[in-house]
């Protein structure tokens, strides 16, 4: 109690919500507007009817605030939710469960929030002084273990090793499953045999021939990047730290090839100066050139990593990368973030520009070329292609970001579909 009546001192007079883009009543409204967990109910089939050839499920994931905010909330801050359809023998079941992460649990047994938010909670050097304290508070007093993990897991789902995760790149992989009456379980936060530490991208790439998944992980301190990879049956093998990255950058994605892994050093990274200003930890750097770091799959250091400047291309996914030209050329799909400095802050204002970026290996040269002209993003591919050269793109479009209009089918080898 004393505890939460700091947290509504801190919210209600040191930093109330004031701007529109962490403001709970606006952010959280229509239909973004938190739903409760729904346990396995049976769907009506209103007209026709379900092939009964058809034996799976559709699952996606997204934040879902577990407590309605008492102050600064951002859209990548909720709870993690996952949403499944299992049609089998003609009958489709849905269900909408929480993933059961440490942090859920805590807040859920306590009654209220207890974890600041990440994106929304430091926006002053004053609140995020307060906020630290009563987080420090709140450990010391053992209501907290940070130890334990404090992600979210509300980003993405992935599917390697015969286990299915629901992943935050803030924290370490949730396993799941679903049951054979279609309920959502969480099994647990998994470290794989304590290989993995810290944390691990919400993107990972699964190689569809070889099974192996391909991750990396990104922090604010050094090393900034680090690269690794599991092979098929789910082990972790060795990490790769990327000393080249010299300062931290948001990699929230990256693309593989049959030989590569690419990342993207994008302009937003930590800026602490303009949380000291009344910003977001998270901002941009105008001054910063983007480039594309290129380093071998199978890579055990990364001393044949390269990196190749990239003026004015700042994505945060990627749809897909392949080799060309007998492996002397790279070309990614991506959608390009314009103006980028909206990113986090006025996602409503920015426009996803699908690129194709090439990179001839031998001349360093990179070419770029527009395939839409659509604010589009979030891109997905037939997943045999993962790595492989592909001709269609399905992407979400903006009416504007986040909200969703419909989608669009790309050809990339002729450009608008």
């Amino acid at each position: 109690m004393i505890f939460n009546a700091f947290d509504e001192i801190i919210n209600n007079f040191i930093d109330p919500p004031l701007k529109p883009s962490v403001d709970p009543r606006y952010v959280l409204s229509d239909n973004f507007a938190p739903v409760d967990e729904l346990p396995p109910t049976a769907c009506e089939v209103e007209e026709g009817s379900l092939p009964s050839c058809l034996d799976g499920a559709y699952i996606r994931n997204g934040p879902n605030p577990q407590y309605l905010p008492r102050g600064p909330y951002h859209w990548f801050d909720g709870d993690g939710m996952l949403h499944s359809i299992r049609i089998s023998q003609g009958r489709a079941i849905l269900c909408s469960r929480y993933v059961k992460t440490y942090k859920y649990t805590i807040e859920r047994d306590a009654g209220s929030q207890i974890l600041p938010n990440c994106f929304s909670g430091f926006n002053s050097l004053t609140a995020s002084a307060a906020r630290a304290a009563l987080f420090a508070a709140r450990i010391l007093a053992g209501q907290f273990n940070p130890v334990y993990g404090i992600g979210l897991a509300n980003t993405s789902l992935t599917f390697f090793g015969n286990k299915l995760y629901a992943l935050g790149e803030s924290d370490l992989p949730y396993a799941i499953r679903l049951t054979s009456d279609g309920d959502i379980e969480t099994i647990g936060r998994r470290d794989f045999d304590g290989n993995l530490s810290m944390s691990m991208t919400a993107h990972p790439k699964i190689d569809p021939d070889t099974g192996e998944a391909f991750a990396f992980r990104y922090v604010s301190m050094p090393p900034f990047l680090t690269y690794f990879h599991f092979d098929a049956s789910g082990n972790k093998k060795w990490d790769v730290p990327i000393l080249s990255m010299v300062r931290p950058s948001f990699i929230h994605d990256f693309a593989i090839t049959k030989k590569y892994a690419i990342f993207t050093d994008i302009q937003i990274g930590m800026k602490p100066i303009e949380m000291i200003n009344g910003g977001s930890p998270v901002g941009t750097d105008p001054t910063k050139t983007p480039r594309l770091g290129i380093i071998p799959r199978s890579a055990k250091d990364e001393s044949q990593m390269r990196w190749f400047n990239v003026p004015g291309f700042n994505n945060l996914h990627a749809v897909n990368a392949w080799d060309e030209d007998d492996g002397n050329a790279i070309v990614m799909v991506a959608p390009n973030i314009l103006p980028v400095e909206h990113t986090l802050e006025r996602m409503d204002l920015i426009h996803a520009l699908m690129e194709k970026v090439t990179i001839d290996l031998s001349t360093g040269m990179v070419k770029r070329s527009p395939i839409s002209a659509w604010n589009i993003d979030f891109g997905v591919i037939n997943q045999a292609y993962i790595g492989k050269k592909n001709r269609y793109v399905y992407a979400a479009v903006g009416d504007p970001m986040p909200k969703i209009s419909g989608i669009v089918k790309l050809d990339v080898t002729k450009g608008e579909g």
